[in-house]
């Protein structure tokens, strides 16, 4: 098939990859703009227009489709198809008509439940069992078009926001070519998704990042896990030179009791009390540094039994 693929984070490139794999015809990729990064904030290129340019294929980076020159170029590719993964950009009605059999999208849980931006993080904050990846015909609302194909994976106890996003994104990209073998030869099942069970999966604000010691060490461990690697889940720990914002990128429920945030252990590994119950904070990242097994972090950064975090 004459596809464009529309995508911009590291999620996306297995998808772009297993396309070309599968012998379709990449006319274009479409990616968001070059974004200041690093020390220096130079422009950086996303990694789908960095993987796209070292296979040799067109990259184009709207920062939007509200003028008529980019829409017509757009309709000028006369696609089969559109396949639109983690893209960050609205697509107008226009967008959407052009391609011959539609634009298709790879979302990261198992709709209605996690529409919009984050689905990875909101699912293991909130404590679901399973989620999966789906391929859905798009329509002018958000992630509200039919299914046509999906698969369901399990989170364990243990996943963080990285690892379950590596899982869904290779998974997701083996489902691909399947879902448009079948849409090419007029196959495919569209299923309508439910009118119920719809949640949104808003984008992390900082505010929400910050642990708060106060709740129950269940829901604690989720967050850090749900925010690891990135945008971390974070704390501030006294020092001589004043409180340092550390993040926690890894954890689990453990037994203890204390005053919210007090340190009850701080050895092979750091154990804070919380709401009820404590964790146990395995893997932490100061500002500028990077991240440490508990038993080094403490090392370099000692904390003292007894001490609250804030």
């Amino acid at each position: 098939m004459r596809l464009a693929f529309m995508g911009t984070p590291e999620f996306a490139v297995p998808a772009l990859s297993e396309l070309l794999a599968a012998g379709h015809q990449i006319a274009a990729v479409y990616t968001r703009p070059p974004r200041p990064a690093g020390r220096g904030h130079r422009p950086q290129p996303s990694p789908v227009h960095r993987f796209a340019e070292a296979h040799g294929l067109p990259v184009r980076t709207p920062a939007s489709f509200k003028s008529e020159a980019e829409r017509r170029a757009f309709a000028a590719l006369d696609l089969d198809a559109a396949v639109v993964v983690a893209y960050g950009l609205i697509l107008p009605k226009a967008i959407l008509d052009a391609p011959r059999l539609g634009c298709f999208n790879l979302h990261a849980s198992l709709l209605p439940r996690w529409r919009g931006a984050a689905p990875i993080h909101r699912a293991i904050i909130a404590g679901d069992r399973r989620t999966g990846v789906q391929v859905m015909r798009m329509e002018e609302g958000l992630d509200t078009g039919p299914i046509v194909l999906s698969e369901t994976v399990e989170i364990a106890e243990t996943d963080t926001a990285g690892s379950l996003h590596d899982r869904l994104a290779q998974i997701g990209a083996s489902l691909l070519p399947r879902a448009l073998a079948a849409i090419e030869r007029g196959g495919a099942t569209q299923t309508p998704q439910a009118a119920e069970g719809v949640t949104y999966a808003e984008k992390i604000s900082p505010a929400e990042a910050r642990i708060d010691w106060r709740r129950p060490a269940a829901e604690v461990d989720r967050l850090i896990r749900g925010l690891s690697p990135f945008p971390g889940a974070w704390f501030e720990a006294p020092s001589p030179r004043g409180a340092q914002r550390v993040k926690a990128l890894m954890s689990r429920p453990v037994e203890g009791a204390g005053a919210p945030g007090e340190i009850l252990e701080a050895g092979e590994r750091l154990v804070v009390a919380c709401g009820q119950g404590a964790v146990a904070l395995l893997r932490l990242q100061r500002a500028g540094r990077a991240a440490q097994n508990a038993d080094a972090f403490l090392r370099g950064f000692p904390l003292a039994e007894g001490l609250v975090l804030s």
